[in-house]
């Protein structure tokens, strides 16, 4: 097989790792375990209607629920309602859903189960700001926060103490039902805070955090949102909060667990695999440099790792917006690498988003070739120009090396592959 379609067929295991008709199902509940109570569905993400969907398929009882994933990741559910909403910018149809979800778990009996859906993506799917600010205030954070620089986890610090259903305040809202959150991961490290920006779990962070990010990214927040963050009216729930005693966690699927299904499929075709982390972090451009620095010690000194080889890695980066390109980090990332290999004839790449999006283009990702620069240069198409104006995907995409995997109904973060050949 080619290297460009063995990187493929990696990252579609991937993402067939973490489709909720597969993980899903082992962590649903029974009949016998509701007892005498209802079954409350709810959810948000863009692997949440496909996880509705799995879970009506498997449940004979009775149910209701609503569920708000991305334009375009419906699945079609006859006992629970599927809302599409906008991502990353929220709008309007996000927030009445985020208000129609509290509404629905308002007047719930100890006796009740909320099952709560929840993927990557939920943080902008479920915009409910808190009193004071509108969501015109919303969308333009959100703006000032993705072109930032900040890391998911700060973004989502500030998102949670800003809003009036995420940072534990779901969960609360169910009190006195039991809660059963299933996750699917697409943050580094797990944490379900961090996983649509934590709407049924406990926040340890502080309005004194969120204003700390606020000052580091120099970052330009409506009076009224300052003064929630001033004043503290903004807290969310915290640890030991009693509204949340009947609450459980469970994590379904990760960003660990998609690569070691594309680790199997690289040994399977005679590649060894190493996973060099599922939580890596920083500017788009910097992890590029340092991943290409690392193919080139493999390639050319066998070390850490004889060749033939493949080396994989996940987690979220970031890009602080320059220029006036395309984006996404993903590609971002993948450009920095390919400059800086310089044509290594040994080394082939792939990055992708497992959502199918990377950055607000409907384009998952991209493959990287030796031949991709001298491609590029005899199209005209100058690299470092197209890395500095952040336009990776019309690179790319001028070379017809995008890759497009239409709405994956899954999320588990970024997906990186290099494919070191022996020489």
């Amino acid at each position: 097989m080619n290297p460009q379609g063995l990187l493929r067929q990696m990252f579609d295991a991937a993402i067939a790792s973490a489709q909720p008709a597969l993980c899903l199902p082992p962590h649903l509940p029974t009949l016998e375990s509701l007892g005498r109570g209802r079954l409350v569905v709810i959810g948000a993400g863009k692997a949440s209607a496909a996880m509705a969907r799995t879970l009506e398929d498997h449940w004979s009882g009775p149910l209701t629920g609503l569920v708000v994933t991305r334009y375009g990741y419906a699945v079609p559910c006859h006992r629970i309602e599927i809302v599409e909403a906008a991502h990353p910018v929220p709008d309007q149809a996000g927030l009445q859903a985020a208000q129609r979800m509290l509404e629905l778990v308002s007047s719930l009996s100890a006796d009740d189960l909320v099952v709560c859906l929840i993927s990557g993506g939920g943080s902008s799917l479920l915009p409910l700001p808190l009193p004071g600010l509108g969501l015109q205030n919303k969308q333009d954070i959100n703006r000032a926060l993705l072109a930032s620089g900040a890391t998911i986890s700060e973004m989502n610090c500030v998102r949670r103490h800003l809003s009036g259903i995420k940072g534990g305040r779901l969960a609360a809202a169910c009190y006195p039902a039991r809660v059963l959150t299933l996750l699917i991961s697409d943050v580094p490290g797990d944490d379900p805070i961090n996983i649509a920006s934590g709407p049924t779990v406990a926040d340890p962070s502080t309005c004194a955090d969120a204003l700390a990010i606020v000052r580091r990214y120099g970052i330009d927040l409506p009076p009224a949102a300052r003064q929630l963050l001033d004043s503290g009216a903004g807290e969310s729930i915290k640890p030991g909060d009693p509204r949340l005693a009947r609450t459980e966690v469970r994590m379904i699927a990760t960003p660990q667990m998609a690569l070691e299904a594309a680790a199997e499929v690289a040994r399977a075709a005679g590649f060894a695999a190493h996973i060099l982390g599922d939580a890596l972090e920083g500017e788009a451009r910097d992890v590029g440099k340092v991943l290409a620095g690392m193919a080139l010690q493999v390639a050319g000194r066998g070390q850490p790792f004889s060749t033939p080889c493949v080396l994989l890695s996940g987690g979220e980066t970031t890009v602080t917006v320059r220029g006036t390109g395309r984006g996404g980090r993903n590609v971002e990332c993948l450009l920095a690498m390919g400059i800086a290999l310089d044509g290594q004839a040994q080394v082939h790449a792939l990055a992708g988003d497992t959502d199918g999006v990377d950055g607000q283009e409907e384009i998952a990702g991209a493959l990287l070739s030796p031949d991709t620069l001298a491609r590029a240069w005899a199209l005209g198409i100058k690299p470092l120009e197209m890395l500095a104006n952040n336009d990776g995907h019309g690179f790319f995409e001028a070379l017809g090396d995008a890759v497009v995997t239409g709405p994956t109904l899954t999320n588990v973060n970024d997906f990186r592959a290099i494919l070191i050949q022996t020489p």
